[in-house]
């Protein structure tokens, strides 16, 4: 019984770290006293203890203490134990480098796929589908495989931005970038505006948040999904 929150960022303009996302939380995990934090991804290269106690201050406010996969030495057994796990943005490549480095991508899934609510926002939602190809991230690290949790059906486009009229910059938008996935893979792309988060339930996924999300699909024109459930074949 999957319990997710997929969530496009950790922040949105002039707010604090999830604070836009902390009354969803505080019900989400609802039950759970502490939480397992994976800061593989490592925003800015900050390091990883740095990472834990920003997280660890912002899940103060809701009453749930916050502890980093790294302090564990048995990091499957951290996983397997976990009441609730948060994997944070930065650079996907270096996070999925990392769970597969650490051996432990397949007991993620498994934990999620056993009902272990999970949030993830930005790379750590990036993780949740089919696989990482749709990142906006630097190939920093080459990570064993692409392939990630695929506890969706699709990929997630993070921070999706929409072109600006008037803007003069000549570098590809978002939607080149996917039309260019499609033309050699088949994995439906779901862009994800900051401000926007998935639930999933079970098999069920529901777009939450301010904005609607923009679906490709390979040889389709691209189409806006509203703030509702969502179906992708």
């Amino acid at each position: 019984m999957k319990k997710m929150i997929i969530a496009s960022t950790s922040t949105i303009y002039e707010g604090k770290y999830l604070e836009y996302l902390l009354p969803t939380l505080k019900t989400f995990f609802k039950g759970a006293k502490t939480l397992l934090f994976i800061p593989y991804a490592r925003p800015s290269g900050i390091t990883y203890d740095t990472y834990t106690a920003n997280v660890k201050e912002a899940f103060a406010n809701i009453g749930i203490d916050v502890k980093g996969i790294h302090e564990f030495k048995n990091a499957k057994e951290a996983l397997k134990n976990a009441k609730a796990i948060f994997t944070g943005g930065g650079n996907t490549f270096e996070l999925v480098n990392q769970l597969y480095e650490n051996d432990v991508i397949d007991t993620l899934k498994e934990v999620i796929e056993l009902g272990t609510p999970y949030l993830g926002t930005s790379a750590g939602s990036n993780i949740c589908g089919v696989n990482m190809k749709n990142t906006n991230d630097m190939p920093i690290v080459y990570p064993p495989s692409f392939k990630t949790l695929g506890c969706i059906p699709f990929n997630i486009n993070a921070h999706y931005l929409d072109p600006i009229e008037g803007n003069t910059h000549m570098g590809e938008t978002r939607e080149t970038r996917i039309k260019e996935f499609h033309v050699f893979n088949e994995t439906p792309v779901l862009g994800l505006r900051e401000g926007s988060w998935l639930e999933v339930n079970a098999n069920e996924i529901y777009l939450k948040g301010a904005y609607t999300a923009r679906l490709f699909q390979k040889d389709k024109k691209p189409i806006e999904l509203e703030n509702s459930k969502i179906s992708i074949i």
